[in-house]
């Protein structure tokens, strides 16, 4: 029988580290990779992953094949705040007392989570009106509103991460601040086993949302790509992902997302030229999404907002670049070729 991937174990994938798939059962990610680093004084993670009601006997199963508790573990490092990476761990500190770390930029996404106190996208729901999708919105409000929400799955970590060195024994690893698919998001360097954990800033077959985080609006894509570049300014690694397969080097992803962007700031220019003018969402309409080039009208609500503030991230960046002008109009950004 073939593995893939998300399937459930504790898999080897460096000396001192194990990768451990936590299922998201109704999730199109289906799983997330935590990874289990064997220290001086027992178990550190990087990620924690989504706190369900299965997921602490899931962790324990995985570690029981290595030998190992779910008490040993005595820090865990997140690469950034959404619930798939940072919910378990405060589980985990409950349960263990272990510390959590978290990158310093993602004080605004905690501290709108605890305002809010639901799992409404606050933030991506101003965008799509700014967008012109105000029907998206109003039905991405209904479907999360409802949703069960745990404000203490969202207390503050331990520290705040910096750029730099992580002490950690027998792991030489060093903190990267790689802002675009959130505020805070850090990708961490281990340079003696030449990987990179990358969180979801480099994904092996995907590329991550963005423009969907809580917070002030602050060109997320343009903030990516230079963070994607900064990828390439340091040495060659074994890419470590949130999501998917591990062992493809980070530099070769790296270009294939550059040159994804770029066609995709193409289409979207052409896109507004074939319009006259347009909007978030009109734009997002005259595009194709997925690897399957799938119409816009046959995603699902959520995949349409997703899709949309991704366009309306396109058309910033572009018009920042001075590559299109933007005109207001009842709160609704219109964009034309310059």
């Amino acid at each position: 029988m073939t593995i893939t991937w998300s399937d459930p174990g504790c898999f080897p994938v460096a000396d001192g580290v194990h990768r451990i798939p936590l299922q998201m059962p109704g999730d199109g990610l289906r799983a997330i990779n935590v990874y289990v680093l064997e220290t001086d004084s027992g178990l550190a993670l990087i990620d924690g992953g989504w706190h369900r009601e299965t997921t602490y006997t899931e962790i324990t199963a995985a570690l029981a094949r290595i030998g190992r508790n779910a008490d040993e573990i005595h820090d865990i490092y997140v690469t950034h705040v959404h619930r798939d990476h940072y919910t378990f761990a405060v589980e985990l500190r409950r349960r263990h007392g272990c510390r959590i770390h978290l990158g310093s930029a993602e004080v605004v996404g905690i501290d709108a989570i605890a305002r809010l106190g639901s799992n409404v996208p606050e933030s991506s729901l101003r965008e799509l009106n700014r967008a012109g999708a105000p029907l998206i919105a109003e039905q991405a409000y209904k479907d999360s509103v409802g949703e069960p929400f745990v404000a203490a799955d969202w207390e503050r970590p331990d520290s705040w991460l910096s750029e730099g060195p992580l002490v950690l024994p027998g792991h030489n690893l060093v903190a990267i601040h790689t802002p675009g698919h959130t505020k805070g998001h850090m990708v961490f360097h281990d340079l003696d086993r030449g990987a990179t954990y990358t969180g979801d800033h480099v994904l092996p077959t995907i590329t991550p949302s963005i423009g969907f985080e809580l917070g002030d609006w602050d060109l997320p894509l343009d903030k990516y790509l230079r963070s994607l570049h900064l990828m390439l300014d340091d040495r060659d690694r074994i890419m470590l992902p949130s999501h998917g397969d591990t062992g493809s080097g980070v530099h070769a992803r790296v270009r294939e997302l550059l040159a994804h962007h770029q066609r995709r700031f193409a289409a979207t220019m052409a896109a507004v030229e074939r319009l006259d003018s347009g909007t978030g969402l009109s734009v997002a309409r005259a595009l194709t999404w997925t690897r399957r080039e799938r119409p816009f009208d046959t995603l699902d609500n959520f995949n349409q907002m997703v899709a949309t503030c991704e366009t309306l991230a396109h058309l910033d960046v572009l018009a920042h670049r001075g590559k299109l002008l933007v005109e207001n109009q009842d709160g609704v950004d219109v964009f034309t070729v310059r």
